[in-house]
């Protein structure tokens, strides 16, 4: 393993080498001694990953292989991020969430409890690159949403509470609480009873 700054793993976690935590962040480069990675317990890190410094992962954490997840990151219990997933900066993610693979979250992207982002899902933060007017801000995923694979979610869209993205939609606007986003563009539709959270 791989190592820079002070690093916390909590007890029976697992590392596949090679594995490097606490990489710093460009305003750490050349120092020691800064906050590096803490990662909970029971927890598998698999080979390939990269995590910065400063991010917190909770109990029963999980990587795929290749998995990289930059600087100022927060994330929950019992989160799975599966292969070739990118996390950029200053993401926070509930807890219960499965991230597939080969999926990109940028910086300042928000994700409730109990998500489901399938592979190849795309979260975009730049409304206007790269010229950033408007600033910097990733989608508001919200408690129980579930967003299909190759999704596109442009900047600053809250999918609702419960909400369904249909695999390959583009989503240019909010989704409602349980309603679903499907197309490309995406149109908002009733979602169907039975894919309701909490509905058998």
């Amino acid at each position: 393993m791989i190592e820079y700054g002070i690093n916390c793993l909590g007890p029976d976690a697992q590392i596949f080498e090679p594995v490097t935590l606490g990489f710093p962040s460009r305003d750490n480069m050349q120092k020691t001694g800064f906050v590096g990675t803490t990662i909970g317990k029971n927890s598998v890190i698999r080979s390939g990953t990269v995590i910065y410094c400063d991010v917190i992962a909770g109990d029963f954490f999980q990587t795929g292989h290749n998995v990289v997840i930059r600087e100022g990151t927060r994330v929950g219990d019992r989160v799975s991020i599966g292969t070739a997933t990118v996390i950029d900066g200053q993401t926070v993610i509930g807890n219960d969430v499965s991230i597939q693979s080969r999926v990109y979250i940028p910086t300042n992207t928000r994700i409730g409890n109990h998500v489901f982002i399938g592979p190849n899902a795309v979260f975009t933060n730049d409304r206007y690159p790269p010229s950033r007017i408007g600033g910097l801000e990733g989608p508001h995923i919200m408690n129980g949403a579930a967003i299909g694979a190759n999704a596109t979610l442009l900047p600053g869209v809250i999918i609702g509470e419960g909400a369904l993205v249909a695999a390959g939609a583009i989503v240019t606007r909010n989704v409602p609480d349980h309603m679903m986003a499907i197309g490309a563009p995406a149109n908002i539709r009733e979602l169907p009873k039975s894919l309701h959270v909490g509905t058998k």
